[in-house]
């Protein structure tokens, strides 16, 4: 019997993975985005080694689309350079705000891939980041469903 009749996949088969998307944005990055993305495909690089080594063909079929991606994604990175002054938010800034009830917290604006808002780094797409992006220290943003003030501004 041919294998296409055959439900049960033969050892030597393994799915193709569909592609990640890489999305329609410039990919702008910080220095720091850069060196994540060259650690990244080092890391990748040596997994994909040892999955081969194993024989793990799931693994390397997972690993080699996570590769292709983060080999896209550094081929279309833009580096943009340390903002020289503290005078406005850029991109690659920190800002700390101060919101309605008193909190403040800081927030750097980075690239997509390095966003982490737990962590405090917001992509410079999110509406925070865009609503930050030329303001100055004393100006008042959006920030979820109120309003807070910028209270301080720094090269990050």
């Amino acid at each position: 019997m041919s294998v296409a009749f055959v439900k049960e996949p033969n050892e030597d088969q393994v799915e193709t993975l569909p592609d990640r998307d890489l999305g329609t944005d410039v990919n702008l990055v910080t220095p720091r985005g850069l060196v994540q993305l060259d650690a990244e495909l080092q890391r990748l690089g040596d997994a994909v080694e040892t999955a081969r080594a194993a024989g793990d063909k799931i693994a390397l079929a997972t690993l080699n689309r996570d590769l292709r991606y983060v080999h896209a994604r550094r081929a279309s990175a833009e580096l943009v350079e340390t903002p020289s002054d503290a005078a406005s938010v850029h991109f690659g800034s920190r800002v700390t705000i101060e919101r309605d009830d008193g909190r403040r917290q800081v927030f750097a604006i980075v690239g997509i891939d390095e966003a982490d808002p737990t962590q405090g780094l917001v992509s410079y797409l999110a509406p925070l980041a865009r609503g930050l992006l030329g303001k100055t220290v004393g100006d008042t943003v959006t920030a979820g469903a109120n309003e807070a003030e910028i209270v301080k501004i720094e090269i990050a």
